[in-house]
């Protein structure tokens, strides 16, 4: 598969295009639709666009060949809850509360993408998993601990005029059986969904999405639609003609025929637009919520955790580029230059301001946002991403700036920092923290400067009113771990 490098320049009709399609009072037939799509635990190496040889992703790459692959995506959180927190609201998940899967919720006081789009005239929906907050006050397929009363932040609550959502991971196939559908039962607009839930779950969860694009096309108004899917996560089954597929591959079929059954559902909404006439008006974005699941497989023949982070190291959890670096794509007919291979640094984080950008939407002045609007790159105006990109996961914090990543454990105590230069350096195995030391002084200084910022938004410092209290205690760096000399960001 081929692609072009982004030029950084544009033309003066380019610059007048944007400016006309922008423009906060632009007419409502001309706001673009905007769909943000997500899988879950597919690993950086586990399409076809970012060269995986075996996984059939044809949908994925047509997309990629019509838009542009973000070859440097960051899902910034290396487990599922604090990239889905931080992916609705620009902000990262530390000023939320939102540690680590299933703790936390997201705050009614937050502003996210639905709440923008719809004081914006848009109708907003929400398809596949949910994963920031419980669906009822009464029960969580993780049981009392995870506080269901306290941390109930259902959609239909959040601003999403219609919503088919599960709590958390289902099965891959028949999502409504098996131990993970435990007090997990799929809700649509609030009510326990009972039909059309067997078979590939990527193909239930559309079922609903795609006629939330049709009744938006009828009541002619412009649209956001975020669909997450729940493959490749575990539990992973695919289906039999997904199965037969992948005949020869053992294990591992179930993993790339799951794969495969999004890629399908891709396609299938595509047509869909296609087919209503607002193809070339309906701007789409795909990504991963994190780095794959499980050590690196020595046969993947015998392991339906069979994902590949490419060729970085660390997988899920780990704040290293395997965990946290995500395939991505982005296209927007008529602006972003078809076959684009964009290698800025960018994440999650840059969704919502983005999306305000694209369609005049406005954003609040008063909230700090951690994201920033990365449509200048994707149309080719300028080629650097001016904000770092903030990481904090476990007794690690981090930061990317450029093309150097630096990874810290203790706010007071630098021995144990390591820097690593990206772009020479895939396997972030050589700390060349010795050759830079102003850039690793200022970039730690941002580190502490993000977290102190952080802790004031956890604690409501920017919600308007009193009375807000976060769900648990502030995670202050360091506290839990003490001195401890692990090298390793898993």
């Amino acid at each position: 598969m081929k692609y072009k490098i982004m030029k950084y320049t544009i033309t003066f009709f380019t610059v007048a295009m944007v400016a006309f399609c922008f423009a906060v009072d632009a007419k409502p037939e001309e706001k673009p639709n905007v769909i943000l799509m997500m899988c879950d635990d597919l690993g950086w190496g586990d399409t076809g666009f970012n060269g995986n040889k075996i996984i059939k992703t044809p949908h994925l790459d047509r997309m990629a060949e019509e838009g542009a692959v973000l070859s440097h995506f960051y899902s910034v959180g290396p487990v599922c809850s604090p990239t889905r927190a931080s992916f609705l609201t620009g902000r990262h998940y530390y000023r939320l509360g939102v540690w680590t899967a299933n703790v936390g919720h997201l705050p009614k006081e937050e502003y996210t993408i639905a709440r923008m789009m719809k004081a914006n005239g848009y109708t907003t929906g929400h398809f596949g998993k949910w994963h920031v907050g419980t669906l009822s006050k009464t029960m969580s397929p993780k049981g009392e601990k995870r506080k269901p009363a306290v941390n109930y932040a259902p959609p239909w609550e959040r601003d999403y005029d219609s919503s088919f959502v599960t709590e958390s991971a289902v099965r891959t196939w028949d999502p409504a059986e098996g131990k993970r559908a435990k007090n997990n039962p799929y809700y649509e607009n609030g009510i326990v969904a009972a039909d059309n839930l067997k078979g590939c779950d990527s193909r239930v969860l559309m079922d609903r999405a795609i006629p939330f694009v049709q009744n938006a096309v009828k009541e002619d108004k412009p649209f956001v639609a975020v669909i997450w899917f729940h493959a490749p996560h575990e539990d992973i089954q695919a289906g039999p003609e997904y199965l037969k597929m992948y005949e020869g591959h053992g294990e591992a079929a179930h993993y790339y025929g799951c794969i495969t059954a999004v890629d399908d559902q891709v396609g299938r909404l595509r047509a869909e637009l296609e087919k209503l006439g607002i193809a070339d008006n309906t701007a789409l974005f795909f990504c991963s919520d994190n780095g794959p699941e499980g050590k690196e497989p020595k046969d993947r023949s015998k392991t339906r955790r069979a994902g590949s982070a490419g060729d970085f190291s660390g997988r899920k959890r780990s704040l290293l580029d395997g965990g946290v670096r995500v395939p991505a794509l982005a296209l927007w007919p008529n602006h972003v230059a078809p076959g684009s291979m964009v290698d800025t640094p960018m994440s999650v984080l840059d969704y919502l301001p983005t999306v305000s950008a694209m369609t005049g939407a406005k954003l609040l002045d008063q909230r700090v946002l951690d994201g920033e609007n990365i449509l200048p790159i994707l149309v080719g105006d300028k080629q650097l991403h001016s904000k770092s990109i903030p990481f904090r996961y476990g007794k690690y914090a981090g930061l990317v700036h450029g093309k150097f990543k630096l990874i810290i454990e203790s706010p007071t105590d630098p021995s144990n920092d390591r820097l690593f230069n990206l772009a020479e350096d895939k396997t972030e195995s050589k700390n060349v923290i010795q050759e830079h030391p102003e850039k690793v002084q200022k970039m730690r200084a941002e580190i502490l400067a993000f977290l102190t910022s952080a802790q004031k938004s956890h604690s409501g410092g920017e919600y308007q009113g009193n009375g807000f209290l976060p769900v648990d205690s502030w995670k202050a760096l360091g506290a839990e771990t003490g001195r401890g000399k692990k090298k390793s960001a898993q």
